[in-house]
């Protein structure tokens, strides 16, 4: 028998979230405990555990399958030029303005796979500014920058994303980014050559530079709301004065402490710093 959803119990989740901080630092405290509760039910369906007391066991004593249990709770689905007209924004009226930066620095932060990172190094070669830039892309989750760095992906994935592609406004032939073998598809290196990409737990880690643009897009909806400050507090740090920051169509600024600092561009959750050091 498997375990079904609704066996696990509000305390048991607080149980295991005190465990998994107290053995090894990971705090989920914040986490909105919907989400989480939902992903650790769907952990326990695939894993075929039969009880939550099971669980708890396998995660107290072994720390490799610690491993993939964080793997599957940080996990973010993500696609290329996801919601199209964000990127057509991005590449109308956001991209113009780095421009005039003799060296621009993004970030995006909960990268997962790298999808959205090889996203805006597209973007920044067909506006000329890839020559003049940095991509950092980060994410609390090791296997997923693996990934990432490897810019293998499902050919069957393609369709979708050269869709999305054309809707943001590109003019090429998508298949140019990419060389086709099999079932997967490789991405051109060139993408990789201004790419970073490391862990970083936006939870518990502090600012490590300063960028003009920061995209973290479908992250912060897993967060309760005073966990969600204090990522906005470390985004405002990174950012340059007039940097921007975008996120994902279920988030926004509005009903955070900074809010007054930071104007809306249109119609997309894309907000502009103003001056406030």
């Amino acid at each position: 028998m498997v375990l079904e959803p609704s066996i696990i119990k509000d305390e048991e989740i607080e149980f295991l979230i005190k465990d998994v901080y107290d053995l090894y630092g990971y705090d989920f405290s914040l986490y909105s405990r919907a989400s989480f509760k939902r992903r650790v039910n769907r952990i326990c369906l695939i894993d075929r555990f039969t009880s939550f007391a099971e669980l708890r066991y396998t995660i107290i004593n072994d720390p490799d399958y610690l491993k993939h249990f964080i793997e599957e709770i940080t996990v973010n689905v993500t696609e290329m030029f996801r919601d199209p007209q964000f990127f057509k924004k991005l590449r109308e009226e956001i991209l113009p303005q780095l421009g005039t930066y003799p060296l621009i620095r993004i970030w995006v932060a909960g990268c997962s796979t790298g999808e959205e990172a090889y996203s805006i190094a597209i973007l920044l070669k067909e506006a000329n500014l890839y020559h003049k830039c940095l991509i950092y892309g980060t994410d609390i989750n090791p296997s997923v920058l693996e990934t990432a760095r490897g810019g293998v992906f499902p050919m069957h994935q393609m369709k979708i994303y050269s869709e999305n592609y054309m809707l943001s406004g590109g003019k090429k032939d998508f298949s140019d980014y990419y060389t086709a073998n099999y079932d997967s598809v490789r991405f051109d290196k060139s993408l990789q050559e201004k790419l970073i990409l490391s862990t970083h737990n936006l939870v518990a880690d502090s600012s490590f530079n300063s960028f003009q643009l920061i995209i973290c897009r479908n992250v912060l909806i897993y967060f309760e709301k005073s966990l969600q400050e204090r990522v906005f507090n470390l985004f405002d740090a990174s950012l340059e004065n007039l940097g921007y920051l975008a996120l994902g169509t279920k988030e926004t600024l509005r009903f955070s402490n900074l809010e007054k600092f930071y104007h809306q561009i249109g119609d997309q959750k894309i907000w502009k710093k103003v001056d406030h050091n």
